[in-house]
């Protein structure tokens, strides 16, 4: 479906930037909040300054896939880099904490079309040999941005503005920009198209209501709180509505029949799962690093850092293993890593230090390269041109998903494991925990209560380690299923 025109390298270098910058927007704003919060108040916002970009990328994603199947991936492209710059700019003149959440609304509006477009031209550009080398070097921006997000976020901070970090994504999205316009071409076809306005709003709606009671019940609101309750309540009836709109709809939003694709099933489950282990570790190892371990914020980075290491290593092997072993050997293996690095967590304890935590993130790391550029390729390989995009943006939205759900469970396994512990200490009103990460702040903690807050960290975060082993044991489980395939030639 690529016009003969299309100048390969030049598109994949404006592609690669564009994923870079819609990348590194998830973790270079981190450094930066501190400061943002000093300057703009609205401390209570704060996590929504980060759910608000992750509720409009899952919202939207599965929406632009099926936009780019009807009308091509240029268009669609082109639309969702102009609304990124747009909340970008408009991030960096924020002037209170309300203003940002609204334009990081924007940005993630944009970044739900950039993120499966990339991949999806990708798809569209080279055959399979090409294909399973180019998604693994895609791959690797994660793991650079990862690494070099919060390090260049800190820089802008103390050397320039925080408002740069919003605005040092116009001069790369415009560059993206042009490769794509001028060089990547392809041939729609002219018939007249049809959009399923019914079910996007009704996945609309039930999406929305799920990330947001993600992110407020068991914190802002109780578990079984009026709205908490409502929320989960909407969500059952527009996703209900919504799958009897996908039946019944000519050209549905997203296509039922890519459900009864066995590798489509097993792919997706075990993408859900991978998201959920990746952001129990973001989200909990550094706590566990700094708060039991009483290291340094440094070294909390580094056994992050290796994780970022690991996956784009692992995610350019497996470009060249899919193609000599096959699909289902290269997932297999990446099974195999999930399982022996979730289960090295779970025996983590204190005594072993950084250096293990670190090496045990990079084995995870190894696992999600080997998964997660082999359910691409494998999906991108198994559906016509007119499927490649929701089936791309299917992926990708599950482990949005997946991630949203892993925050919110073991977040809550966390806060319930700290107050039965304290409770069973005799200490019925729970310490503040954030003392305890703060040099300055944990040199006044009196002996006694140190040793008691880091004891209930540690049973906690224990049961959290527990809890993501059962996760990747279960992705073991699932990606035993994979079906077995031959690396056909489209």
């Amino acid at each position: 479906m690529i016009h003969k025109q299309t100048k390969r390298p030049i598109v994949l270098i404006a592609l690669v930037l564009s994923m870079f910058m819609a990348a590194i927007e998830g973790t270079i704003i981190a450094t930066a909040m501190p400061d943002i919060v000093s300057d703009l108040g609205g401390f209570t916002l704060y996590s929504w300054v980060f759910s608000s970009f992750l509720l409009m990328q899952a919202v939207t994603i599965m929406v632009y896939g099926k936009l780019a199947d009807l009308f091509g991936r240029k268009p669609v492209f082109i639309i969702g880099v102009v609304i990124f710059l747009t909340g970008s700019l408009l991030c960096g003149f924020a002037e209170t904490m309300t203003a940002l959440i609204v334009f990081r609304l924007i940005q993630g509006l944009g970044a739900g079309a950039i993120h499966p477009m990339v991949t999806t031209m990708v798809g569209d550009m080279y055959n399979v040999e090409e294909r399973a080398k180019v998604q693994g070097y895609l791959a690797s921006v994660w793991g650079i941005s990862s690494v070099a997000g919060p390090l260049l976020g800190g820089m802008i901070v103390q050397y320039i503005d925080w408002a740069w970090i919003f605005w040092l994504n116009i001069p790369i999205g415009l560059i993206g920009l042009a490769g794509v316009i001028l060089f990547f071409h392809e041939k729609v076809d002219k018939e007249q198209k049809t959009i399923d306005y019914l079910g996007t709003s009704f996945f609309f709606i039930a999406i929305s209501s799920l990330i947001i009671v993600f992110v407020q019940a068991g914190t802002n609101w109780s578990l079984l709180s009026l709205e908490t309750i409502g929320l989960i309540a909407l969500f059952i009836i527009c996703i209900s509505l919504f799958i009897w709109q996908e039946k019944r709809c000519v050209a549905p939003m997203m296509p039922i029949y890519l459900w009864k694709n066995k590798l489509m099933v097993v792919a997706n489950i075990a993408t859900l799962l991978s998201g959920m282990i990746i952001l129990g570790l973001t989200t909990f190892l550094p706590t566990y690093v700094q708060g039991v371990m009483g290291e340094t914020a440094v070294a909390a980075g580094f056994t992050l850092s290796t994780l970022s290491i690991g996956w784009p290593i692992s995610s350019t092997i497996a470009g060249h293993l899919v193609l000599r072993i096959g699909f289902r050997r290269t997932a297999f293996l990446g099974g195999i890593a999930l399982f022996i690095g979730t289960f090295l967590f779970f025996l983590l304890d204190a005594e072993k230090g950084a250096i293990y935590a670190g090496f045990s993130s990079f084995i995870v790391g190894i696992g999600m390269g080997l998964t997660s550029t082999t359910f691409i390729v494998a999906i991108q390989n198994s559906v016509s041109w007119q499927e490649r995009g929701s089936a791309t943006s299917l992926n990708m939205f599950m482990r949005i998903i997946g991630s949203a759900i892993g925050t919110a469970l073991l977040g809550g396994i966390l806060n319930l494991r700290l107050q039965q512990y304290y409770q069973q200490a005799g200490n019925n009103d729970m310490p503040d925990t954030d003392a305890i990460l703060n040099d300055g702040l944990r040199e006044k903690i009196p002996s006694e209560t140190l040793i008691l807050m880091q004891d209930g960290l540690t049973y906690a975060i224990h049961t959290v380690f527990f809890g993501l082993f059962l996760i990747g044991t279960l992705t073991f489980i699932v990606l035993c299923f994979f079906p077995k395939d031959t690396v056909t030639h489209k």
